[in-house]
């Protein structure tokens, strides 16, 4: 009797933990660039309402900093970046799973200022002014929204002019904060970033670049919940989670 116990409790605990080892299974882990984040939050629970026992857990960052985490090995299912250069790199480090690329949104790019700013700021040109002391821009080297920002300003042939008043974030919601706060006279974010801090700063100026914004999405290789990741993918796709995408301001792609 006390070896028939002593199995029926080891079958038990083998039952709890594998039971254990499937919900952790069920984990979707989503890295998304930052201008992604509220839009992202409200579409998770939405995705887990459709799939029961699955958990989608969110990371953001500037889009650069997430490829390098997943070129580290982080048991990532889902990137989606805020630039095509930056899935480039990863479909070039054969990070992600064939087939699965897509372009699911599009972003455009804005000069924005403080809504009490004592600066007038309506322009790119705006910015070359002694009186604007400070701008907010994500870093080029790894942040997408500061090389469209760069690149914009190379082309005006103003970057000479704005470089010496750059106060650089590491990802666009930290440039977003800066003017918000008013620690800058202005700054570069995107458009979906603007409008969630309408009470506190206001567009001067869509910003024009050489390519469209354009967000791509893809599984990755090695993530550990590859069907959830398709399913999340063709969610971001469908109807409702456009619907859910444009209530934040993004455009289709």
């Amino acid at each position: 009797m006390a070896i028939k116990l002593r199995t029926a409790r080891l079958i038990s605990v083998s039952a709890l933990l594998l039971a254990g080892l499937a919900a952790h299974a069920a984990d979707l882990t989503v890295s998304a660039a930052a201008s992604l984040t509220n839009a992202f939050k409200e579409l998770a629970p939405q995705f887990e309402a459709q799939h029961p026992g699955t958990k989608v857990l969110l990371n953001f960052a500037a889009s650069d900093a997430l490829l390098a985490q997943i070129a580290k090995g982080a048991p990532v299912d889902v990137f989606a970046s805020a630039d095509q250069e930056t899935m480039d790199k990863a479909e070039a480090q054969k990070l992600l799973t064939a087939g699965s690329r897509r372009n699911f949104v599009n972003n455009a790019l804005v000069l924005i200022a403080p809504v009490d700013g004592m600066v007038p700021v309506a322009s790119l040109a705006d910015l070359g002014k002694s009186e604007v002391k400070r701008v907010a821009i994500g870093k080029p080297e790894g942040v997408p929204a500061g090389r469209y920002a760069k690149s914009a300003l190379e082309a005006a042939k103003l970057w000479g002019a704005v470089e010496p008043k750059a106060v650089y974030a590491t990802n666009v919601r930290q440039a977003l904060d800066y003017v918000a706060r008013g620690e800058t006279e202005a700054g570069f974010v995107y458009a979906t970033d603007a409008a969630i801090q309408k009470d506190k700063v206001k567009v001067a100026a869509v910003v024009p670049t050489d390519t469209p914004i354009s967000y791509p999405v893809a599984a990755i290789t090695t993530g550990p919940n590859a069907e959830g990741g398709k399913q999340f993918i063709a969610f971001l796709l469908s109807a409702p989670g456009q619907a859910v995408l444009a209530k934040y301001g993004f455009q289709k792609p």
